[in-house]
């Protein structure tokens, strides 16, 4: 599991490095404005309903079914099963993409209330989303080609493959934008194309492996029917922090201008530690925890489970304090260029702090949802996502009505606003953090809750050796912000410099930093070997 972890990590880096210059073209070409929050929109709908159905709820259906089909059937009946899930997954989002394509203005107004009908905002966003929600047709197939290739332990193909999403909107950023009237609608474009490309990427692996689909209906196939049965429940409780974020997302659009923009550069600096080795812990565990359940192996499942648990701590605690020490400094060396400017920068850095309260659980949850769907139990994430999700909802307003009353600037807001709460969010600046820290709240409810839970279920018997590993852990990453926090204390004022002094300066703090965890780690006792067991 280490070494599939390591090449899904090293694939996941590549394209998180793709992604951070997309990102980075976005803001020195676009910078944060209406627009840019137009697009952000129209591309989050399909892409939260792909990380929702495509490779949350359906990637933790089918991929136990799958690994159980191919412990105790043959190569033929694998393959049925796959063309009669392909087949059926291709008709559903055939209906789905054409009814959001003709209902695309009124899909907006339910994502983003603030952007006004008939406006220029919304009806740009309308325009961007016709193009963009196919994306969800080719992606959600490519997703399924990455679920069967994961089960063979072929991690590298579904992991490099964002790099062509990244390739293409920087592509289209660069030499498409420049020469349309509305530049922002290349993007839009580039989303499409990405789509295709992704789904093509993976064909040749499954051909490979002698699998690539022949898509025919399904729905009275019994694998097909198991994976829907257990797909309904998962669609909530595996896509918590998606239903969080697009919360967040229909709220922002009632603030001010810039809103969305900043959340959405905060929530992508957070997916570079979750991408990298979250995303990568939790696609090669899903389908070991499958094969361990399917094989009866309670203590083999429980030992991968300790194993996974402990290196997303080894990974998210020093992550976590690293994000929020460096939060201004990392956001004005990365996107402080362009249309991007000091203000947006900080506005993003408080999108980094809220968030980054939060990176363990978001860590932990993606070995601890997988415990649950191995074993083909999806009523208890339900049940925990509900409660995540209220929490957040409750979590916002809260924050919002303290920010918005309790403080000078919310009072001033609310003036400004004539006593309407609509005008006054439009004019209350700092609002998207309180997005960010309900976010946190969410995730913290909703990891707690799953580890009570599997607990309770008694699937899980820590491994000897957590007091020691948590003093190890402690004592480094003390080690670690002592050190990084003296750096930043001694170099005040990165919005200022030029950005080649942020990026040596930066790069001496994250290195230095880096350093000293691993080598405080070290000295603790804790070897390569260990990660293994």
């Amino acid at each position: 599991m280490l070494r599939s972890t390591a090449v899904f990590s090293a694939m996941t880096f590549i394209s998180r490095i793709s992604g951070l210059v997309r990102d980075q073209v976005y803001a020195g070409v676009f910078g944060a404005n209406p627009a840019m929050d137009a697009f952000l929109v129209a591309f989050r709908i399909p892409n939260f309903l792909r990380r929702l159905s495509a490779e949350g709820s359906f990637s933790m259906a089918f991929v136990p079914v799958l690994s159980e089909y191919r412990e105790r059937r043959d190569h033929a009946a694998v393959k049925e099963l796959v063309d009669r899930v392909a087949g059926t997954l291709l008709a559903v989002l055939l209906v789905v993409t054409a009814l959001a394509v003709l209902a695309a203005p009124w899909v907006i107004r339910v994502f983003a209330p603030g952007f006004e009908a008939g406006g220029g905002q919304g009806e740009l966003a309308s325009r961007m989303l016709r193009i963009t929600f196919p994306y969800l047709l080719f992606i959600s197939l490519a997703s399924l080609a990455g679920g069967v290739l994961n089960s063979y332990q072929r991690f590298a193909v579904p992991a490099l493959s964002p790099v062509l999403l990244n390739i293409a909107m920087i592509t289209a950023a660069l030499a498409l934008a420049p020469r349309m009237d509305q530049p922002v609608m290349a993007l839009a474009w580039g989303v499409l194309a990405a789509g295709v490309l992704q789904l093509a990427f993976h064909l040749p692996s499954l051909a490979r492996l002698g699998l690539l689909p022949r898509p025919r209906w399904g729905a009275a196939h019994e694998g097909v029917r198991r994976v829907m049965k257990l797909m309904v429940p998962t669609l909530f409780g595996s896509s918590v922090a998606q239903l969080n974020l697009l919360l967040n997302t229909i709220v922002a659009s009632m603030l001010v201008g810039g809103s969305v923009t900043w959340l959405y550069l905060g929530d992508r600096l957070l997916e570079f530690p979750l991408g990298m080795f979250g995303v990568a812990i939790g696609a090669v565990i899903l389908p070991h925890l499958s094969s361990r359940h399917a094989v009866a192996d309670p203590d083999g499942y429980s030992k991968a489970l300790d194993w996974g648990f402990r290196l997303c701590l080894m990974i998210a605690v020093p992550a976590c304090v690293g994000l929020m020490l460096c939060a201004e400094a990392v956001v004005a060396t990365l996107f402080q260029h362009g249309r991007f400017t000091a203000h947006d920068t900080r506005m993003a850095r408080l999108t980094v702090l809220a968030l980054a309260t939060a990176l363990p659980a978001f860590l932990l949850v993606k070995v601890l949802a997988p415990a649950f769907y191995s074993r083909q139990d999806t009523r208890t994430p339900v049940k925990a996502g509900l409660v995540a999700v209220a929490a957040n909802v409750a979590a916002t307003v809260l924050f919002i009505a303290a920010l918005l009353w309790l403080t000078g600037i919310g009072r001033e807001a609310w003036a400004a606003g004539g006593g309407d709460l609509r005008a006054a969010l439009k004019a209350l600046p700092g609002a998207h953090a309180c997005l960010a820290l309900a976010t946190a709240v969410a995730g913290w409810t909703n990891a707690l809750q799953l580890w009570w839970y599997l607990r309770r279920a008694r699937v899980f018997r820590a491994q000897p050796g957590w007091a020691r590993f948590a003093r190890q852990l402690g004592v480094a990453s003390l080690a670690m912000a002592a050190v990084v926090g003296a750096l930043l204390l001694a170099w005040d004022g990165w919005t200022a410099w030029h950005w080649s002094e942020r990026a040596w300066k930066l790069a001496v703090v994250v290195g230095s930093g880096g350093l000293v965890y691993t080598a405080a780690l070290w000295l603790q006792g804790i070897r390569p070997r260990h990660l293994r067991h």
